[in-house]
């Protein structure tokens, strides 16, 4: 029998060993930690997700709305693509409904009596337009203010909208629609898109109304140019960080350029103002001469607002003012003109009889100036405005955020640091206030043939175009007169036609509301009357 050979390990074989085993545990020491962190990291992502959810549901409590909302994200796919349709489902699923969107839980009041105890209820909510808005517009703008230091800052800013104020508007406004309409009219191209060229008169006629001369043609330019970045990042949802190339990073670029120039607007007004030989020219002119005469101890008119106009309004402050009645007036008045339009376009017997009146009241003399006084007898225009407001409310909703827990039902109370929102197109479509209300009707704002108060005016709280409570539209009478002054002077000077296109009655939704395919028209000039 052979003998068996025992093979002992070398140094060198015992070293290789020992570092084959050490690298071996390293491995399996890796894989393990390896395995635990991701499995630690799914943990908290999973419960994270959960927790998300069972908070939705906590907060959505009975409300009509998703049972689940989509992780992280919410409804934002369909916020970038908004949908009348769709906003009409959520606000016909009950008064109150809720919706999240990235984390920011919404409930909506789209009832007139939700919808109006939020715009009434400063105690527990405040605006925040949308969640970009300070972002953009300043957190320290005169819009964001609440309490006593918000409706002290409306009395002061009441003087720009007196009547011997608006009456120094509307020549302004008045040689803005000819030079608009002259160009129109000239226009040989068939049908095509309108918005836009509409925004850019009411562009025009806005900073000529609220500063003047103080800034040239170019930059009036350039800020219309660079306003449209802030009009679309004040959507109500957008991706909410300021990164470079983003909506809200464009639009506060464009605000800083806008600023700029309102800024140097308002050091030449008050230099221009001291003298008290020039007359103001525009709003800031208003404001300004308003200032001075306070502090001197001359104003006319109530005590407490003089002595709240006593204060030096900074050069920054009355930008900041002046930029929040352009983003006020530009992307809602736009809308209103579009739609007044294109519905005058569509209903050729309401503007026969818009013409008709305007032949009237301006005594067939169409280069007659426009006052106050004749737009006071423009009761039909006036009229078809408020029609064209209601059934196309330019302002669908406003958004605020609760600075505390609201209980706006017996049984809901909506959380605090959520937005609520408060929506208006249930208020001005009810039809036992507005019957038929889908038909464009501006008789429904007339008294009877027997003298009674039509039913339309009975509901004054449904009527809430401009919102209601401390921040209802400081300008509202200005909306007013510088739609019906449009549409007035536009019906006496020219035809128009509006091409209907597949898209026309299908509504975009950006800051306001507007037709889809852009409002196709043709303006042709109109012989005078015989």
């Amino acid at each position: 029998m052979a003998s068996a050979t025992i093979l002992r390990p070398t140094s060198v074989d015992l070293k290789e060993l020992t570092a084959w085993g050490l690298e071996s545990l390293n491995k399996a020491k890796f894989t393990f930690d390896t395995h635990t962190t991701v499995a630690t990291v799914l943990t908290v992502v999973i419960s994270l997700l959960i927790y998300e959810q069972v908070n939705y549901r906590a907060k959505k409590a009975h409300l009509p709305g998703d049972k689940w909302t989509i992780p992280v994200i919410g409804k934002f796919a369909d916020s970038l693509h908004p949908s009348l349709e769709k906003y009409k489902k959520q606000w016909y699923s009950g008064p109150l409904s809720a919706v999240s969107v990235f984390n920011i839980f919404i409930v909506i009041g789209s009832s007139n009596e939700m919808a109006r105890k939020i715009l009434n209820s400063p105690n527990h909510a405040e605006p925040c337009l949308v969640a970009a808005a300070k972002k953009v517009l300043l957190p320290t703008n005169w819009v964001f203010l609440h309490g006593k230091e918000h409706a002290d800052y409306r009395k002061a800013l009441n003087v720009l909208f007196t009547k011997k104020a608006l009456s120094h508007y509307l020549p302004i406004q008045e040689r803005i629609y000819r030079e608009f309409f002259a160009k129109w009219m000239s226009d040989p191209s068939p049908a095509h898109p309108y918005m836009m060229k509409m925004r850019d008169l009411n562009m025009e006629t806005s900073l000529s109304v609220f500063v003047g001369d103080y800034v040239t043609p170019a930059q009036k330019q350039e800020i219309n140019d660079k306003y449209w970045l802030i009009t679309v990042a004040l959507e109500l949802v957008n991706f909410p960080l300021a990164l470079p190339g983003t909506k809200i990073w464009n639009a506060i670029q464009a605000r800083k350029l806008v600023m700029k120039y309102l800024t140097a607007a308002s050091a030449e007004s008050k230099i221009r103002m001291e003298d008290s030989t020039n007359e103001p020219s525009c709003l800031l002119d208003e404001w300004t001469r308003a200032m001075i005469l306070s502090r001197a101890g001359t104003a006319e008119g109530d005590r407490e607002q003089v002595k709240l106009l006593s204060r030096e309004f900074s050069d920054h402050e009355i930008a900041m003012v002046i930029l929040s009645f352009l983003f006020a007036s530009q992307d809602a008045m736009s809308s209103a003109i579009v739609y007044a339009f294109q519905l005058t376009a569509d209903h050729p017997d309401v503007l026969a009889k818009i013409r008709e009146e305007q032949y009237r009241v301006r005594g067939g003399d169409l280069d007659r100036p426009l006052t106050l006084d004749l737009l006071d007898e423009m009761v039909y225009t006036r009229a078809a405005v408020k029609e064209v407001s209601r059934l196309m409310p330019s302002v669908i909703m406003v958004p605020y955020l609760t600075t505390k827990a609201f209980p706006i039902t017996p049984e809901y109370t909506v959380p605090k640091n959520s937005m609520v929102i408060p929506a208006f197109w249930n208020s001005l479509h009810d039809e036992t206030v507005y019957p038929e209300p889908d038909s464009f009707k501006p008789e429904r704002w007339l008294p009877t043939a027997e003298g009674a108060e039509p039913l339309a005016e009975s509901k004054p709280q449904n009527y809430i175009v401009f919102g209601s409570g401390p921040h209802k539209c400081i300008g509202q009478q200005y909306a007013y007169m510088h739609l019906a002054a449009t549409l007035g002077t536009a019906s006496v000077l020219m035809d128009w036609q509006h091409a209907r296109t597949k898209d026309s009655d299908e509504i975009q939704v950006v800051a306001a509301i507007f037709p889809k395919d852009e409002l196709h028209l043709r303006f042709t000039p109109l012989a005078p009357p015989s």
